[in-house]
């Protein structure tokens, strides 16, 4: 036998008592520890908008701490004055429904064919508006609601600032409310910290 099988705490030998000290410390530590959810956000469609925004504040609600860095087309979704437009192109998931008409109507899936969405002039400009309106119907906040709901709520909405210089972009361009101008090594840093990263 050791030393630390002979030595008893609590009736226990010394190991004994140490492992469950320390899964107990261990489980207090994990009860205590605040959440971290850090993301990577590459796009900036209309649809691709969404997803972060909504991660984001939600789990800023559930007390999380949030951190999102956006670079290349994601960074547009920063701007003061968004423009965002969605393309079916080449996105077979995405078939359409008319947020108009009687209810038939409304069902059918329009699975439209690659070479007239490409070909149609406007097209995209269409899917943006049927999208627009799919979501103003359902009651989905808009972009910049959910914004502005993130800052409210401390989320850390990070800019790339290599991506700013590569397009030319002037930072007065960009809402307010944004935590700090960074690079990669901030993003990585925050990531590696985190309990969930995404890349959107």
């Amino acid at each position: 036998m050791s030393d630390a099988e002979n030595i008893q705490v609590n009736g226990k030998s010394l190991e004994e008592w140490f492992d469950a000290r320390f899964e107990e410390k261990m489980a207090e530590r994990a009860a205590e520890k605040t959440p971290m959810l850090s993301m990577l956000v590459s796009k900036g469609t209309l649809d691709w908008a969404y997803p972060p925004f909504i991660l984001a504040s939600t789990a800023a609600a559930l007390g999380w701490n949030v951190s999102v860095f956006f670079t290349f087309y994601g960074l547009g979704l920063l701007k003061k004055d968004l423009q965002l437009d969605l393309s079916a192109l080449g996105n077979p998931a995405m078939p359409m429904k008319m947020p108009f008409g009687p209810e038939w109507f409304r069902d059918v899936q329009w699975n439209m064919p690659n070479l007239i969405q490409a070909n149609v002039p406007g097209f995209e400009k269409l899917a943006s508006g049927l999208m627009r309106e799919t979501l103003r119907q359902k009651g989905v906040a808009t972009i910049d609601d959910l914004r502005d709901a993130c800052v409210e709520m401390d989320v850390e909405l990070i800019p790339c600032q290599m991506t700013v210089d590569l397009f030319n972009w002037k930072k007065e361009d960009f809402m307010d409310g944004l935590s700090e101008w960074a690079g990669a090594a901030t993003y990585l840093s925050k990531a590696q910290e985190a309990d969930v990263t995404l890349y959107l």
